[in-house]
């Protein structure tokens, strides 16, 4: 197949440098053409440049193949005497008279060729064929075959490649010199490399006058033939001094000896000139294995940092910015007085502050509050939820990655969000769900103050606050071995617990006003529903509570009793709470209580699923659980029941199946099941 042979010999010219993908129109791999740098097309195999745009992507660099015959090859023929007729054998009519022209261009004129191809009916009594590799077309009456091989790659095709790709280098390579000398002709005009030349000659002596950092280039003994007006600026000198002079006398704080000597880049080193902070990285010039002299980037550290505070302030636009203050939550209750108070005091620390509750109690919302009360208000914040994302796409998230460290990986790599929060505050939603793995990376940010990048080596300095938040209790997930001790204590420096619904009285009908608002409805609640409101557990907290107030709206009534309620909130109001103490089960249970503290109703609603299940020998998922608690007014999320199900199989009570397989409850989950349904 020919494309497969125009790959080999790509690969065989530029090994490593290139991945490449072979498609053919005839198997109709090219329905499936892949997004690519370069494509190098056979025109041959398209009937007009219509079907060509089918497939290549608009506006993408393409290299039209133009394809040539070895210098042994045309030896071959030019032993044949004169006046040899041969039909010549190709796929199509229109490929058997490109190629007799080609060869009739190297000088293959005293043979009468008489074109063959699939379908056509040339005469008999020919005793000679020559053909391109495509013997199995000829005439079976033909006692002379002449296989010329497949045409390979013409010069000018390669030197394309190798231009479009930017590895013009390589053209000064034996193994190209070599690749040049066997084929047939090397039409390639140097004209053209010589003015390409010029241009990018004067193309550089633009880019260096507009660039912001300063550049100064040498050669490859050292001495400069380059710098720019910004390096002039920045390092209080003038071009016309130090260009043609050695670097070691000119700019003796740039090591560019160095930098020739180890043949590596030197990075982000910092020099005082002058009293000033000059930021400055060197480049080494590599052409095959010699060294043909370095660029260095200078800045002033100062002008550096403003760049990077520039660049994150660029995502308040996107949303990385906090909305809320403290005075925006709403409550006049004393339990959330006292939570603002405290809050608002470790708003002006930098230290980490972890924040406790229920779900739905607002824990972004004082998040916000906290960073727009402290010193950071001016610079991102950046929330991510750490149980809604898979564990290998937060790594990836958080911390960024380089150019090809995956398969996936973005072109040109990723910045992470701890980069993106320099000098601003980044706020870890339920930090619970991070694996054991990203805990000890995030225990060095707070410790160090570092960042790598995955399938990076650069360590990368930040500042950033970090505010924690969980549904859970930390101190007995840490007693469990789920969650690091060390890392634990890093974060709750400064605690936050907040108070649940339930908890805060009078802040309920508050509420309720307040999304009345919000909804731009207004109703009374009569006095049995107002109890009613008063006395209910409020497991989905204030979430919860705007959910009914949002299903109300929809009544437009005037006055709500408790018959107007939905049906999941009759089945909560009097459902008491459970406490972890007073109990003297097996140890499982014990373990079971701990853990799951005042959620042990959404721990048991879930074990009976599981239970049911078994008993009607079946398997159940997190759809089908979530499903039961909406019919029945469980306030419980995919996430959560997820947490919850990781939870019980820790404590060995059940077994999460991988893929659709769903969970079952065991034995000895069943006998904690029994022994709960005993005491509550």
């Amino acid at each position: 197949m020919a494309s497969k042979f125009y790959e080999n010999q790509i690969i065989d010219l530029f090994g490593e440098l290139v991945v490449t993908s072979a498609y053919h129109v005839r198997d109709g791999s090219v329905q499936d053409i892949a997004d690519a740098d370069l494509y190098v097309v056979s025109t041959d195999a398209f009937e007009s440049m219509s079907d060509l745009q089918r497939y290549i992507p608009q506006g993408r660099p393409m290299v039209e193949i133009e394809v040539t015959y070895t210098k042994k090859a045309i030896e071959v023929l030019l032993e044949l005497p004169e006046g040899t007729e041969a039909l010549f054998v190709n796929l199509s009519e229109k490929m058997v008279r490109e190629a007799i022209t080609r060869l009739s261009q190297l000088g293959i004129n005293h043979i009468k060729f008489t074109p063959c191809y699939p379908g056509c009916n040339p005469p008999g009594g020919f005793r000679l064929a020559v053909t391109p590799d495509e013997s199995r077309y000829v005439p079976e009456d033909v006692e002379r075959i002449l296989n010329l091989g497949q045409r390979v790659l013409a010069s000018t095709t390669v030197v394309e490649i190798a231009l479009r790709l930017k590895f013009d280098f390589l053209l000064e390579r034996e193994q190209f010199r070599s690749y040049f000398r066997s084929i047939a002709a090397n039409n390639y005009s140097f004209d053209q490399l010589f003015g390409r030349s010029l241009r990018l000659e004067s193309q550089f002596e633009i880019l260096l006058n507009i660039m912001d950092d300063g550049i100064i280039g040498v050669d490859e003994n050292s001495y400069i033939f380059a710098c720019n007006p910004k390096a002039c600026d920045i390092a209080g000198i003038t071009s016309e001094n130090i260009v043609n002079q050695p670097a070691s006398e000119a700019v003796p704080f740039i090591p560019f000896d160095e930098c020739r000597k180890s043949r590596k880049k030197i990075e982000n080193r910092l020099v005082r000139i002058k009293g000033v902070d000059i930021n400055y990285s060197i480049s080494p010039v590599i052409r095959g294995s010699e060294y043909m002299g370095s660029f260095a980037t200078i800045q002033r550290f100062t002008e550096e940092e403003s760049k990077q505070h520039n660049l994150r302030i660029q995502l308040l636009n996107k949303g990385h910015k906090a909305k809320y203050r403290f005075e925006d939550i709403i409550g006049n209750s004393e339990v959330i007085m006292r939570s603002k108070s405290i809050a608002g005091k470790m708003a002006k620390t930098n230290s980490s502050i972890l924040i406790t509750g229920e779900s739905g109690t607002g824990k972004e919302l004082f998040a916000q509050a906290i960073h727009n009360s402290s010193a950071r208000k001016e610079y991102p914040f950046i929330a991510i939820n750490c149980a809604a994302i898979p564990d290998n796409l937060l790594e990836s998230e958080l911390f960024g990655y380089e150019d090809g460290a995956f398969t996936g990986a973005r072109k040109g790599g990723k910045l992470g969000l701890f980069e993106f929060a320099h000098k601003g505050t980044i706020f870890l939603d339920e930090v619970e769900g991070m694996s054991p793995a990203l805990q000890i990376k995030l225990l060095r940010v707070i410790q160090e103050g570092e960042v790598m990048r995955i399938g990076g080596n650069k360590i990368i300095t930040v500042d950033v606050r970090i505010v924690a938040a969980s549904n859970e209790s930390l101190d007995e997930l840490v007693a469990s071995g789920t969650f690091r001790k060390d890392l634990y204590y890093r974060l709750n420096t400064l605690p936050v617990q907040l108070p649940p619904l339930r908890e805060r009285g009078d802040d309920i009908m508050l509420l309720l006003n307040v999304f009345m608002k919000e909804f731009g409805v207004r109703f009374e609640l009569s006095p049995n529903a107002e109890k009613a409101f008063m006395t209910h557990i409020w497991n989905g907290n204030i979430r919860e509570l705007r959910n009914y107030v949002e299903y109300l709206a929809y009544l437009d009534k005037n006055i709500i009793d408790c018959e107007d309620l939905p049906q999941s909130f009759h089945s909560c109001i009097s459902k008491p709470s459970k406490v972890l103490s007073g109990t003297n089960g097996s140890y499982e249970s014990e373990l079971l209580l701990r853990i799951a503290g005042n959620r042990l109703d959404d721990y048991l609603f879930v074990l009976e699923c599981l239970n049911e299940a078994y008993e009607n020998h079946e398997t159940i998922g997190r759809n089908s659980i979530a499903e039961r608690a909406d019919n029945i007014g469980i306030y419980l999320s995919q996430q959560e029941i997820r947490d919850i199900l990781n939870k019980l199989d820790g404590l060995s009570l059940i077994k999460i199946s991988k893929g659709r397989g769903g969970s079952k409850i065991n034995s000895k989950g069943i006998t904690v099941l029994s022994d709960m349904r005993t005491k509550y």
